[in-house]
């Protein structure tokens, strides 16, 4: 009899390892988009931190992102089960937030900008101070991102019991908070590659490790670069596809955009335009936002 019990036992317990690897296989596809918003954003956020200081960093703000969805899980499945309606609110107020940073991030180009004063004299100011401010806008961006990952997973395994939506939330926080910030200190790290390979070539005259490790110097800068000019597109298409979605009118406005998109280029027009619909709507509400903000900060000094 205990012999049966056991394996019944066994036997569930497989097949609950199952559906959860099925349902966080779903989940991991759908929010494969986010998690290249993700990467980029946090590769950028990143940027300007000390060579020797790069990973110390990294891993800061990856545990700040596992206390993120430890705080997001547990607080998503409870809105789900009690407040449902308070999903939707949630996420656009997010994604308002996204827009915000985007477009300050923009005008920060062209406008002086105080934070932009204090990175160019960061040299002479306390590197520790420098170091936690970057950590905490990580962090706050990770809050955003996660939530968004958070939601998706949530909706995916909306029709499974409580403990197995649990799980596959559990998983898929894991597995996005390892894969993100592994891929974010490789990439960081890829110049110091770099001179590794030289120097290395140096004494063994190897003629490929010369080749690579020139590449490698080569490729991160503009590698960087790129990441920078995609995290702030990816803030503002993340953030204007959670107002697309969470706001009514304008997703009515979107599929109308992508219906005449779609006649008048046909698969390439219905591919594209709902990127340049969110891209669109989240530089507009970032704008909005961060104008008022302007005039709020100049009203408060007045």
């Amino acid at each position: 009899m205990a012999g049966t019990n056991l394996l019944t036992l066994l036997d569930d317990i497989t097949t609950l390892l199952d559906d959860i690897a099925a349902m966080s296989k779903v989940a991991t596809k759908k929010t494969a988009g986010v998690l290249g918003d993700d990467l980029a954003l946090n590769a950028q956020q990143v940027t300007g931190v000390a060579a020797d200081r790069e990973l110390p960093v990294v891993w800061a703000v990856a545990k700040g992102s596992l206390l993120n969805k430890a705080l997001l899980v547990p607080a998503a499945l409870m809105i789900s089960v009690w407040m449902p309606w308070l999903i939707t609110p949630l996420l656009i107020m997010g994604g308002l937030f996204l827009c915000f940073e985007g477009a300050e991030k923009v005008f920060a180009k062209f406008l002086p900008h105080e934070q932009e004063e204090s990175d160019e004299q960061k040299s002479q100011q306390d590197l520790v101070k420098f170091e936690q401010q970057k950590i905490k806008g990580a962090v706050r961006t990770d809050f955003i991102l996660s939530a968004e990952i958070i939601v998706i997973t949530l909706g995916t395994v909306a029709g499974a019991s409580l403990i197995n939506q649990a799980l596959v939330l559990c998983v898929i926080a894991i597995l996005m908070t390892v894969g993100v910030y592994g891929l974010v200190a490789v990439i960081v790290k890829l110049d110091d590659a770099g001179v590794y390979l030289l120097n290395q070539s140096k004494l063994n005259a190897n003629k490929f490790k010369e080749f690579l490790g020139k590449g490698l110097l080569a490729t991160a800068p503009r590698l960087m670069q790129f990441l920078a000019f995609a995290g702030t597109v990816a803030m503002f298409l993340v953030g204007g596809g959670i107002l697309t979605h969470g706001l009514e009118f304008l997703h009515h406005l979107q599929i109308s955009f992508v219906n005449f998109s779609q006649e008048l280029l046909g698969a390439i027009g219905q591919t594209l335009a709902p990127l340049l619909f969110d891209g669109i709507s989240g530089m507009l509400a970032g704008l909005c936002i961060v104008l008022i903000h302007l005039g709020w900060q100049k009203t408060m000094k007045k």
